[in-house]
């Protein structure tokens, strides 16, 4: 049975220096990390009470989790957790199967398996966040914990469901908890980092797969509906199963932003791209040119290799990440790029909603690199008249450097030439 990510020595570290004493988890993609379960379908609205998590600071406390009655069965089968507590929802659902083989009708077995159904009973036409914070409370209760100072994730919650928890927990003092999954987050367990090195590979299956079969005439949606099909085929014949979504950024031509560019003879091609592994991002990409490319075109690449190389240098344990930055603007604009400015050099990949999350690679950021850490590292440029560019790779923080997950050329290779 899979483990959580979560780790609850550093988490009770971080918790302490933050004043919480445990952590109430809604947001779903911290309740997948926290308690190792899928939070379920009715997460999807991403609102308080479809899932919930209650993590003690003591790293020894048990955990408890609040999930859907129909959901509790996946959820259980995923996770350890021993207190698993139900509200009920909008999906009808019912276990006869100790009831078969029986030649009873169907409905006299359901009846038998539900007796508090006979009178009065309604499913609500989502779920109740009310009972949901609820059973939260109670459990919370059984743990000492019905004053505490509780940890909430500021940055997920709408305001209508921070007013219902503090009317459901009104003698909890709640605090953000935001930053510390922020820290928890950022540094990998070996299965997370499994889960983004195989999204990078089949990435790259597709990347090569559109350098080998481009063609003048062929558009930049097409592009994307190769490199889909090579990723989901690749997938396939890796048996990966649990591929759960594609996304691409294509570019073909002077225009960075058209979605109607074509290919054409010198025409740059950019493909930034991810495959989404269990609900954890990859996120890397290319550049090249069919045929030869422009002299604009070979600076502007030239530029941000030198930037790429020059901020790769400076990844490493310790390092922080706004070292990594002014590495990058410097390399560049020794170049010649004297006005070039962005605002990041990449950023944390995991489990989210898109594929970027904290921290940022920024100007001012103190954030130091720590092994186990995975970035998506990168240098892109848009320049309307010569075309997008962007050279990025999946770096994995070492003890004494990094890892790239990535395979494909640095160089800015002409195809066709």
């Amino acid at each position: 049975m899979p483990k959580p990510f979560i780790d609850r020595q550093r988490a009770e570290l971080l918790m302490a220096k933050a004043g919480i004493d445990a952590l109430l988890v809604v947001q779903p993609e911290n309740f997948a990390y926290a308690t190792g379960g899928p939070p379920g379908i009715a997460a999807s609205w991403r609102r308080v009470g479809a899932a919930i998590a209650i993590v003690p600071a003591a790293a020894g406390a048990e955990p408890a989790a609040i999930v859907t009655d129909f959901g509790e069965g996946p959820f259980r089968r995923s996770a350890a957790l021993r207190d698993v507590r139900t509200h009920t929802a909008w999906v009808d659902n019912v276990d006869v199967a100790a009831k078969l083989p029986s030649n009873r009708p169907i409905a006299e077995l359901i009846a038998e398996v539900q007796p508090e159904r006979a009178r009065g009973f309604h499913r609500p036409p989502t779920f109740d966040p009310r009972r949901a914070l609820e059973l939260a409370r109670d459990a919370l209760a059984e743990r000492g914990l019905a004053k505490a100072r509780l940890g909430v994730e500021f940055d997920f919650l709408p305001v209508s469901d921070m007013r219902l928890i503090e009317s459901v927990l009104p003698e909890a003092t709640l605090v953000d908890s935001s930053p510390v999954f922020d820290r928890l987050r950022m540094v990998k367990t070996p299965a997370e980092i499994d889960l983004l090195r195989k999204g990078a590979q089949l990435a790259e299956a597709g990347i090569r797969a559109v350098m080998a079969q481009i063609h003048v005439g062929q558009t930049r949606a097409e592009i994307s509906e190769l490199w889909r099909a090579t990723v989901l085929a690749e997938a396939r014949r890796k048996g990966v199963a649990n591929l759960t979504g594609q996304w691409d950024y294509t570019a073909v031509g002077p225009d960075p932003w058209s979605p109607h560019g074509v290919v054409e003879h010198g025409s740059v091609v950019k493909i930034d791209v991810g495959c989404v592994l269990s609900g954890y991002s990859s996120d890397s990409a290319r550049t090249f040119c069919f045929g030869r490319a422009s002299v604009h075109a070979r600076s502007v690449y030239d530029g941000l290799r030198a930037a790429f190389d020059a901020g790769r240098s400076v990844f490493k344990p310790g390092s922080a990440l706004g070292d990594v930055h002014a590495a990058c603007v410097a390399a560049m604009r020794a170049h010649g790029f004297t006005t070039f400015m962005r605002g990041h050099f990449g950023h944390g990949i995991g489990q989210n909603v898109w594929s970027e999350e904290w921290p940022y690679t920024g100007h001012d950021v103190d954030v130091a690199l720590e092994p186990g850490m995975v970035m998506a590292f990168e240098t892109p440029y848009y320049v309307n008249g010569v075309g997008a560019f962007i050279i990025e790779d999946q770096l994995l923080v070492t003890e004494d450097g990094h890892e790239t997950m990535n395979t494909l050329p640095y160089e800015f290779v002409e195809i066709g030439t």
